[in-house]
């Protein structure tokens, strides 16, 4: 399993807290820093894959520390703030950000932004995963807009829906627990009943017309079928 490596500049325990959790379950390792002066100071190891900076830091602006981690490194940068203004958004982009969200945070996108921004940093392609899509065969899922398509047909689908299905396309063909869907789609604190998996599930195959496209794996969880599986 290939580690990654995660640098998180936050000074809110309560936010950093909340991250630890998902992100772990998602194969990241994290250190944090809770001032700009450390973030830097850890930047210049070049040792993290992914940086996630907060702008609102007790020492110095989140920018500043944006500008000279850019200056001196290619490290992908995502930040993460309660800032929402336009302005904000753009200053945070020219100022070498690879991507950019706002506060509170959902961890399934924020894993997904992650992904993305390492996939396009490493310049990796393939034929199932693109920069910000997933496709699979005429199955095309867009994880920044949360829009999805088949056969050049939009498909809509509701937020809980698209995430199942970028869930179980993101290993096609590999069967997925009901557990693991529950932590990963839900949350891994999740006391309902385990049948909400199979509402769901029951959800995309009639939206997708099925044809085979989620198989049930008997006494196990579900599967989205690869290219080739289907008939």
């Amino acid at each position: 399993m290939i580690v990654v490596r995660v640098l998180l500049v936050e000074d809110d325990d309560a936010v950093a807290a909340s991250l630890d959790a998902p992100l772990a379950a998602s194969g990241f390792t994290i250190d944090r820093a809770e001032t700009g002066e450390v973030a830097l100071a850890r930047a210049r190891s070049g040792s993290y894959d992914i940086i996630l900076l907060d702008l609102g830091l007790p020492d110095m602006d989140g920018y500043d520390v944006c500008r000279v981690i850019r200056s001196e490194s290619s490290t992908p940068i995502i930040v993460v703030t309660a800032r929402s203004d336009e302005f904000d958004r753009v200053l945070g982009l020219e100022l070498g950000a690879d991507d950019y969200m706002v506060k509170p945070l959902g961890s399934r996108e924020l894993i997904a932004r992650m992904r993305a921004v390492l996939r396009r940093s490493s310049g990796t392609s393939s034929d199932q995963v693109g920069s910000d899509h997933i496709v699979v065969g005429p199955l095309s899922i867009d994880l920044r807009t949360y829009r999805v398509q088949l056969d050049d047909e939009l498909v809509a689908l509701t937020p809980k829906e698209f995430e199942l299905l970028a869930f179980l396309a993101g290993d096609a063909g590999a069967v997925r627990t009901r557990t693991d869907i529950i932590e990963h789609v839900w949350d891994a604190n999740w006391f309902g009943p385990t049948k909400t998996v199979d509402a769901h599930v029951a959800g995309l195959r009639k939206k997708l017309g099925d044809h085979g496209w989620i198989e049930s794996v008997r006494g196990v969880g579900f599967r989205l079928a690869a290219p080739g599986d289907r008939n």
